[in-house]
């Protein structure tokens, strides 16, 4: 409140600061019409002009203020002033000559007709000269300040975009950049100038001007350039040593008129990944969340708490968080009852795992849509403890479908991987699991169940990046696993466009998957990643390769080839023909894997390689589970004593095929 009031404060005397010298240059200026005409010397002036001018000079000077006012000269921003500004003062003069022409008319007072002339030639130039004088000090202030501590600036594009940011960076006082020259690939603009700055050539020229001028920092201007030309650029960029790069966001921006220096920001990994964000029909997804009770499992996850976001900003009716972890679900309760005051949001603690928790929200709440979200994702922790990734994912997802389908839910939407396609590990052959309990519940059940199957998260818990960037901050090394492994990535807000999207178009049965691209080496991205943060590779920052973790692949399948592919109104989201199996044999393996999983079985993963056959057991889990066995007197020994006593009243028989 205190800076509100000191900006008003400002404003105003700013304002009373112009009305000041308005009136003192109103009446100068009428002055200078007679002093000029009469050969600049006071003693030829006639003294009934005089005596006219004088008497006219209270009213020609309320006048004039007045039409001032009306025509925004004491409401515009003149540190940005432009042509439009210069034509409000022309307008505004020319009225005050008319307003003078018509007074002096209706009271006959005696002037010569040159007299307004002048008059308005005066006026016009004084007013200017009060208008945009910061400018021009501002300019010539610049032009001296430049000194060791200024940034040597190129910046790419000569657009719009760049005309704007050179206006602000010329009028900043924060952003100490001298601008040396701009890059374009337009060859007709080369040679020409910009506010006094060359356009010096194309892309091709960007090391060689960089040298040239020491460009210590680059300014991608270019908002309106596909993502692959914004990649090639910036790659070229990185070649510039002990540079920083910047670039412009989005183009809506531009036309939105808000682009500006302070909106310049650190080029950032995603910029590198060379694919154009996924576009998702908002309006389709708000015509079905609307007014929609909807459950969020895992909602104070990375995924999770961005599907929150997006349902809310969607018109949800309430909004149910339902997460085990009591710090995530509290930050992203915070965060929504401040942007959302008027949500009826409710957030629950509880495990997937535990059936009669989950039946009670059901039962209490009746969620029309639910969003799964909730799972153990982390590939080497589960390669270690493969239990609790089955308790946890598979039968975890099991309940839910399960009092989905008891509680008439409408859809349920399974978050899943592409770890899932042919899983080497123990977490992406679970997800696969998921998929296929999902698959048999919608063959019996009113409520339609889908799954959504995408790769890398950026950003997400345990993505690559966050740690890479914690290993630069450290000094390094940055350590990958393999030099060809390979990933397919996509940011979080398109994850869960892609989630909301299946869950509005689906039919039930589906595997929604995108297509992601061009798959991206995660070298490069290290590579990049040090470059950005102003290292050089080799020189200052080191990549150290570990060998690749228990369980992980040198690449990443979206699909498996029986699936095939079927279009979607979204050129970039497809659908995966799910695979047929048994489901009497698929549900009486579940019964087996539960009562495996919680008498902790040493061979989980030999079991779980025996309901999904395409998931491919490492020689070492294979050689550790044949030692177990040779050691143990049966191979599955009886444990139902051991079982929770809510798979006895929700177990597997419960199941709508079963029914």
């Amino acid at each position: 409140m205190k800076k509100i009031t000191e900006r008003w404060n400002l404003s105003f005397v700013y304002k009373l600061l112009y009305l000041i010298l308005d009136a003192i240059f109103i009446n100068v200026s009428s002055f200078l019409a007679l002093w000029i005409r009469f050969n600049m010397h006071t003693s030829e002036i006639p003294i009934e002009y005089m005596t006219s001018v004088r008497d006219v000079a209270w009213v020609n000077t309320l006048a004039t203020l007045v039409i001032f006012a009306l025509l925004r000269l004491y409401s515009s921003l003149w540190r940005f002033a432009s042509i439009k500004e210069l034509v409000y003062i022309m307008e505004a003069c020319a009225a005050s000559v008319l307003a003078n022409v018509l007074f002096y008319f209706l009271t006959y007072r005696t002037i010569y007709r040159s007299y307004f002339l002048i008059y308005a030639t005066a006026l016009f130039l004084l007013t200017c000269v009060s208008r945009f004088s910061y400018r021009l000090v501002r300019l010539l202030y610049r032009g001296n300040i430049h000194g060791a501590h200024a940034r040597n600036t190129m910046i790419i594009g000569a657009g719009e975009a760049c005309n704007m940011v050179m206006k602000e960076l010329e009028l900043s006082t924060e952003l100490d950049a001298k601008i040396c020259c701009i890059i374009d690939d337009n060859k007709r603009k080369h040679g020409t100038y910009l506010h006094g700055i060359k356009i010096v050539g194309g892309r091709d020229d960007i090391l060689k001007y960089a040298e040239k001028f020491g460009i210590t920092e680059i300014i991608v201007a270019i908002p309106s350039a596909g993502k692959r030309d914004q990649q090639q650029i910036l790659q070229i960029c990185q070649q510039v040593p002990n540079c920083e790069l910047k670039i412009l966001p989005g183009v809506y921006q531009l036309v939105n008129g808000e682009v500006s220096a302070s909106q310049l920001r650190t080029v950032e990994i995603e910029d590198l990944l060379g694919r154009e964000p996924v576009q998702i029909t908002t309006e389709k997804i708000g015509r079905y969340v609307s007014d929609k009770v909807v459950l969020v499992t895992g909602g104070g996850g990375s995924i999770g708490s961005e599907l929150c976001r997006q349902i809310v900003a969607n018109g949800v009716k309430q909004l149910i968080i339902f997460d085990i972890y009591e710090n995530n679900a509290y930050d992203i309760q915070q965060e929504l009852k401040q942007d959302f005051p008027n949500l009826d949001l409710v957030v629950l603690i509880g495990s997937v795992r535990n059936g009669r928790k989950i039946n009670s929200v059901f039962a209490q709440y009746r969620p029309d849509i639910v969003y799964h979200a909730a799972a153990h994702k982390h590939v080497p922790l589960m390669e270690d403890s493969p239990n609790e990734a089955v308790k946890n994912n598979v039968f975890g997802t099991y309940k839910v479908a399960l009092a989905a389908d008891k509680f008439g839910a409408e859809k349920f939407v399974l978050i899943s991987t592409d770890k899932a396609v042919n899983p080497t590990n123990i977490m992406g052959a679970t997800k696969r699991m998921c998929e296929m309990v999902i698959q048999m519940f919608n063959n019996h059940s009113k409520t339609e169940y889908v799954a959504v199957r995408f790769g890398n998260v950026l950003g997400s818990n345990g993505s690559v990046i966050p740690l890479f960037k914690k290993q630069i901050e450290a000094g390094g090394p940055v350590t990958v696993t393999h030099p060809d492994i390979i990933r397919y990535f996509m940011t979080i807000p398109e994850a869960v466009s892609l989630v909301l999207q299946a869950g509005a178009s689906a039919k039930g049965g589906e595997i929604f998957i995108l297509d992601m691209g061009q798959p991206v080496k995660i070298v490069d991205l290290a590579k990049n990643l040090i470059s950005l943060s102003g290292y050089t590779l080799g020189v200052d920052m080191e990549i150290k390769y570990t060998g690749l973790r228990p369980g992980e692949k040198l690449y990443e399948e979206m699909l498996m080839s029986e699936e095939g592919l079927q279009a979607t109104e979204n050129n970039l989201i497809h659908i995966g023909k799910p695979i047929d199996f048994d489901e009497k044999e698929f549900q009486a393996d579940l019964a087996a894997l539960y009562k495996e999983a919680y008498g902790e079985t040493d061979h989980m993963k030999r079991i779980v390689h025996k309901i999904v056959p395409t998931y491919h057991l490492r020689e070492a889990d294979i050689i550790r589970d044949r030692l177990i066995q040779e050691s143990l007197k049966d191979d599955f020994p009886d444990v139902s004593s051991d079982l929770p006593s809510d798979f006895l009243e929700q177990g597997i028989a419960d199941t709508p095929a079963a029914k």
